[in-house]
């Protein structure tokens, strides 16, 4: 009798994450036959020769041996005393140590947080595109994700009446993630205010993904959701991962700020959800207090002669001159969501063009559509690597649109 397979969720069917998907998959097929790819895929400070600053390494090497026990669910005292204090100096004034949640990463806290949120059938707001672990985790969590659109054509910023325009008596929540990832879009205070009383009119919760808050170019200011939110419920979604470049830390928080009557129920749920896992990594916990009080290190990175600076001045300079592309400058995080101009490259597919890129010339970006859109030429690439690997980069995806590009009108002279 043959074996039946194992069946598996329904709910994964509607799942994307090709951040680490088939094409990465295939780059390491590549990789095991000695081919050297340079990998865009991921906003990992890490394997890009980025550290951690000294200060906070140092604090997590001076506690290790204090970190041999569960900590409370919510996370060690003085680490979420060290991220109420940085919220209330930016002027939440309702934010306190009881209030936040420290967690393995932001990722595994946005899965806690919509569940406990939401109920089979709800609706959460999302950007398009978005960093699609929302959108999955939406999903898994029995949600309906409905995506608000961020194109180029406004600076990948949303419309408040096209948000308007979605909403439910189902929808239970509005996600923002600022600065933006993929396209490094910095929302203004103007929109964040219009955001801010949409979702007052129609008692909705705001998540805040602020996990790039301090990597910001061009002198742009970034403005804490929280602070205008108020008495709204807001949960603002933080870490070590991106600013202070200790990813394998896997150290991420949240913070609840609102009135207490709407958040008694919603903060005994975060607790009872954070019991459940028993806690954070607690060794990662110890870099929070230094990491958030110690010296400022990554606008050395941000700001002009900064190598973040310059690897994004690289991707600015190659589209400028690029026969094919487009790009809105970003103005903060670590990537940049170029797009190929239209009728440029006819009958543009961004997989099919990814999948190209990496089998020709050895480079892994991550398509538009994986960050869900349903416009199909746009790609992702991270600002990590060094200025003239990047300018590298961009000439191999030249020649990769150029031969697209040829093959596509060969095709339609044969037809």
């Amino acid at each position: 009798m043959p074996h039946r397979p194992v069946n598996t969720s329904s709910r994964l069917a509607e799942v994307r994450y090709e951040i680490r998907g088939t094409l990465s998959h295939r780059a390491r097929d590549l990789e095991a036959e000695g081919r050297e790819i340079i990998r865009l895929n991921i906003g990992n400070p890490g394997a890009f020769g980025f550290e951690t600053p000294a200060h906070v390494r140092d604090a997590v090497m001076r506690s290790l041996p204090r970190s041999e026990a569960y900590c409370q669910q919510q996370g060690l005292p003085q680490a979420r005393e060290a991220i109420a204090d940085q919220q209330r100096s930016r002027g939440s004034a309702t934010v306190n140590a009881d209030r936040v949640f420290i967690g393995n990463g932001v990722s595994e806290l946005i899965d806690l947080s919509l569940r406990a949120l939401l109920e089979p059938g709800d609706e959460v707001l999302i950007p398009a595109p978005d960093y699609p672990l929302w959108t999955a985790a939406t999903l898994l969590n029995g949600g309906r994700a409905v995506h608000y659109p961020c194109p180029a054509q406004r600076a990948h910023l949303p419309d408040i009446d096209e948000m308007a325009a979605l909403i439910t008596p189902r929808t239970r929540a509005i996600v923002l993630i600022n600065p933006n990832n993929p396209t490094g879009a910095n929302y203004p205070r103007e929109l964040l205010e219009g955001i801010v009383e949409l979702a007052r009119r129609h008692r909705l919760v705001l998540l805040a993904d602020e996990i790039y808050d301090g990597i910001l170019f061009d002198d742009v200011a970034f403005q804490p959701l929280a602070v205008l939110a108020g008495n709204l419920p807001c949960i603002s979604f933080g870490g070590l991962s991106k600013v202070h470049r200790a990813c394998g830390y896997r150290v991420g928080w949240f913070s609840v700020s609102g009135s207490e009557p709407r958040l008694r129920e919603l903060l005994h749920a975060f607790d009872l959800l954070a019991a459940l896992r028993l806690c954070g990594n607690v060794p990662g916990q110890w870099a929070i207090e230094a990491a958030l009080q110690g010296q400022d290190t990554i606008k050395a990175l941000t700001n002009p002669g900064g190598r973040l600076h310059e690897s994004r001045r690289a991707v600015l300079d190659a589209v400028a001159r690029s026969e094919f592309l487009d790009v809105v400058a970003p103005s903060g995080a670590m990537y940049a969501f170029p797009g190929v101009r239209q009728g440029a490259v006819p009958l543009f597919d961004d997989q099919a063009f990814a999948l190209h890129l990496l089998e020709s010339e050895s480079v892994l970006i991550v398509p538009g559509t994986s960050f869900n859109i349903d416009y199909r030429n746009h790609f992702r690439i991270t600002l990590l690597p060094q200025a003239e690997i990047v300018s590298d980069v961009f000439m191999r995806i030249e020649r990769a649109l150029m031969r697209t590009a040829e093959g596509a009108l060969l095709s339609r002279h044969v037809a």
